[in-house]
């Protein structure tokens, strides 16, 4: 992660509704209140979980992976006004088709950093406390998520409409 951005004020920081995307220049400032945010979760997992660096540097790039590459480019989605099915369509196929070698190790990290994001959001008030255990049970389901990667695996001919449309993608 970089540096934090000094002209973004801290207080935006913490406001869900400087996150809505609707144009591109709304998405580069998504981009670095994200940054800027992550940086915050990052010192919060050190400090307050006392998490050892390098888990709470995964934990900071798993939650960094989801909300700039998958919410906010793909989706154009709103970090704070997600649902779990998001997590399932990021974790249940995009993560899938857009990683060359998808597996349950890496996916694993990446869920730990958004369960871990959603759970200092709702400390914070940027989502519900049930918001943020909706999101943590998506995050658990590691059976589903494997055998989504195990039967992605073994598609032949036109078997991907049929795996794709069994978990959007959003």
């Amino acid at each position: 992660m970089t540096a934090p951005d000094s002209t973004i004020n801290a207080t935006s920081l913490y406001q869900p509704e400087n996150y809505t995307p609707g144009s591109l220049e709304d998405e580069i400032r998504i981009d670095g209140l994200c940054r800027e945010l992550l940086q915050h979760f990052l010192k919060y997992l050190r400090e307050e979980r006392q998490q050892e660096p390098l888990l709470a540097g995964s934990n900071a790039s798993g939650a960094d992976y989801f909300l700039r590459d998958y919410l906010v480019d793909h989706c154009r989605a709103n970090i704070f006004k997600i649902q779990a099915d998001h997590v399932r369509g990021f974790a249940g196929n995009w993560y899938i088709v857009s990683t060359l070698e998808a597996n349950m190790e890496e996916l694993a990290g990446l869920l730990d950093g958004i369960r871990e994001f959603y759970t200092f959001s709702a400390a914070r008030g940027l989502v519900s406390e049930k918001k943020a255990a909706e999101i943590a049970a998506a995050c658990g389901e590691r059976e589903y998520y494997a055998a989504r990667i195990d039967s992605f695996h073994e598609l032949k001919d036109n078997e991907y409409l049929t795996w794709n449309r069994d978990c959007p993608n959003r």
